[in-house]
Order: C-alpha cells, then sequence, then structure tokens
C-alpha cells in the first residue's frame, strides 16, 4: 500500500507487535521512518476491553479540564503543575509532568482515588497518551483486524513450533551482532525443516 507525501510517494509499513513493543521510543522510531502504529502498549487490552477501567473517574486521563486550563478530579479540586522531569533511559528524551492536588483533605472520594494521607500526585504525558489512542484507533479499524489475524497466522505458529517444539526459548549469545547470527541460524533451521517435511509429504503422495 502507498501514501501521498508532499508529492512524493512512500511505502507505508504496518509494523504488527504484542505488547511488549508498544514503547514511546518504538512509537518515535515508526513516526521518524514513516511507519503506521500497530503495536499494542501495556495496557491495550485492559484499556479496551475492560470498561470499568477505561471510565474510571479517578484516572488522571479521566479528569475533566477546567475554564482555567487546570485539571480537576471529581471533588472539583484543580492540580498544580509541580515539575517536568525526563524518563530514566529514554534515547528519545521523553518527559512525564508530574501535578498534585490543591488540598485532598475532607475528600469523600480519597479511599477510592488515592492511597496516602497526601495529596494525590499524577504524572502525565500527552504525547504517549494521544499515541495510545492512535493505536487504539488504528488497531480497532477493519485495517488493523486484518493485520493482526495476518500475524496470529504467520508469526505465532512459528514462535510456537520453534519455542516449544524445538525448546528454543532463550538467546544464549551477547552482543547485537552474536544475537543476529544465532536467530538467523535458528530460522535457517526452522526453514530446513519446513522444506524436509515438504518434500518428505510430495514423495508419499507421488
Amino acid at each position: 500500500m502507498y501514501k501521498q507525501y508532499d508529492e512524493t510517494i512512500s511505502t507505508v509499513i504496518y509494523p504488527v507487535a504484542d505488547a511488549g513493543y508498544g514503547s514511546f521510543n518504538n512509537y518515535i522510531f515508526c513516526e521518524q521512518k514513516g511507519m503506521e502504529k500497530y503495536m499494542k502498549f501495556t495496557m491495550f487490552k485492559k484499556e479496551t476491553t475492560d470498561k470499568k477501567y477505561h471510565n474510571d473517574p479517578f484516572r488522571a486521563v479521566n479528569f475533566e479540564i477546567g475554564d482555567d486550563g487546570k485539571m480537576r478530579c471529581p471533588n472539583g479540586k484543580s492540580f498544580n503543575f509541580l515539575y517536568r522531569h525526563h524518563v530514566k533511559g529514554n534515547q528519545y528524551g521523553r518527559q512525564e509532568e508530574v501535578y498534585q492536588c490543591e488540598d485532598c483533605s475532607g475528600c469523600p472520594y480519597a479511599s477510592k482515588c488515592k492511597k496516602t494521607d497526601k495529596n494525590k500526585t499524577v504524572r502525565i504525558n500527552e504525547e504517549l497518551t494521544a499515541m495510545h489512542q492512535e493505536v487504539i484507533n488504528n488497531l480497532e479499524s477493519i485495517q488493523g483486524a486484518l493485520l493482526r489475524m495476518n500475524r496470529s497466522i504467520q508469526a505465532e505458529g512459528t514462535f510456537g513450533i520453534i519455542k516449544n517444539d524445538r525448546w528454543y526459548k532463550r538467546i544464549v549469545r551477547k552482543g547485537i551482532e552474536s544475537v543476529k547470527l544465532e536467530v538467523l541460524l535458528v530460522s535457517i533451521g526452522h526453514n530446513l525443516y519446513k522444506y524436509h517435511n515438504k518434500k518428505m509429504r510430495l514423495q508419499e503422495a507421488a
């Protein structure tokens, strides 16, 4: 499939993967390389199937935004910006903004909203939240459903054979080049196994 970019034609790639690959780093990488976001994030299943979790009024993403631009909890208290910090180990400079409720004392929702006696603190990354919504829209579309089905047919069966039938469940080498070589050799072995089986079936049919 193709997509138009400034009067030039570029191939659109749809990387589909499980939740282990749905990180901020990978999403940014996809944007830089012109790839669509079809990798699940950690809470994808809960976000899309658990209505109680999705609509939880005590989640920061569900807080209302007042006319002054501040978040407000179900008790109507506003959250004040404290600081912004870099997320450790993130190579693309991901940042989180930390907000704190102005006053949680006497709140009738305290037992449901927070676990400490201090004013509630929340961490927000609007860019990542927007990415998660984009991923949900992509994966719940017809295109996303077809891609997920195709992945389960082509990839999961192969992984199952290599991991469970062949007992290859862990990479033993270190270093990116050694890991590439190991995975390549395992893949070659799997393809030779499939070729041999197909050859035997053809001989039996003849």
